[in-house]
């Protein structure tokens, strides 16, 4: 138990100070400011002042989820003080901030069956959580298609703005449960950038979408130019017959994510 509190601080760490190395390659590209923020944080600090919401993704292995939901939350104290992280769990009735990012659902904790271990931790800012959205189609003239889906796509990024403090990486999950779809936008979100869909319809739409977004015009941190957007990623799930959810999970430049 000891070791694997550990091994979660230290993942805490390396997620908070160092952005992955496709999306940090794939900013190169874009905004010299950026660059240099990522210079700084390396190896020693956080990339933003918001350290965002930990998300984990489990394959559980052979553990105990009571035994690893204490790890983890162990491990969240430890790393609140040593990172630091910025306390971002607040009683929603009372305002009371808990000072050490644990609390009723937070960290937000997912499990999955698996033959072994692995931990997948999202640390998730305000402003790109905030500016997520989720459509229930038909609905203002998108259909339940995919022309349909695209249209509430491009709808969620031009309310966004730059209020998910883009470029970044967009996860879409389209049908499921209001719950499930949800999850899976922000679980696709977690995929490479230079990976490919399985499905070659989602594949085709995935680049469709990213370079329609990047002719936006909305830019870094919504101040203008040629890149909004690194990559669109979508998962499409089985659904009830009567429901057809869209959800859109944004994911900001500062895209802190990693496993262990």
């Amino acid at each position: 138990m000891g070791d694997l509190v550990k091994e979660i601080v230290e993942l805490y760490k390396r997620v908070s100070y160092n952005l992955p190395t496709d999306v940090e390659s794939a900013l190169k590209k874009v905004d010299e400011d950026i660059l240099d923020n990522i210079e700084l944080a390396k190896d020693t600090s956080p990339l933003c002042q918001d350290t965002g919401l930990p998300i984990f993704f489990i394959k559980k292995g052979k553990h105990d989820e009571k035994e690893l939901r204490e790890i983890i939350n162990k491990a969240t104290r430890i790393a609140t003080k040593e990172v630091p992280l910025r306390p971002n769990s607040v009683d929603s009735i009372t305002g009371e901030n808990s000072e050490d990012n644990t609390g009723i659902n937070i960290p937000e904790i997912h499990f999955e069956e698996s033959e072994d271990l692995k931990i997948t931790l999202l640390m998730k800012g305000g402003g790109c959580e905030n500016t997520g959205m989720l459509y229930s189609l038909p609905s203002n003239g998108a259909e339940r298609d995919l022309e349909g889906i695209r249209r509430v796509v491009l709808d969620a990024v031009v309310n966004a703005q730059g209020k998910w403090c883009p470029p970044g990486i967009i996860g879409v999950a389209i049908g499921g449960s209001r719950s499930a779809v949800t999850k899976e936008s922000k679980k696709q979100t977690l995929r490479k950038l230079d990976d490919k869909n399985e499905d070659l319809v989602l594949y085709e739409l995935e680049k469709e979408l990213t370079k329609e977004i990047n002719t936006l015009g909305i830019g870094v941190t919504g101040m203008g130019g040629k890149t909004t957007c690194l990559g669109v990623k979508i998962k499409s799930l089985h659904r009830h017959p009567a429901s057809f959810f869209v959800d859109v999970s944004f994911l900001c430049w500062a895209a802190r994510k990693g496993d262990l």
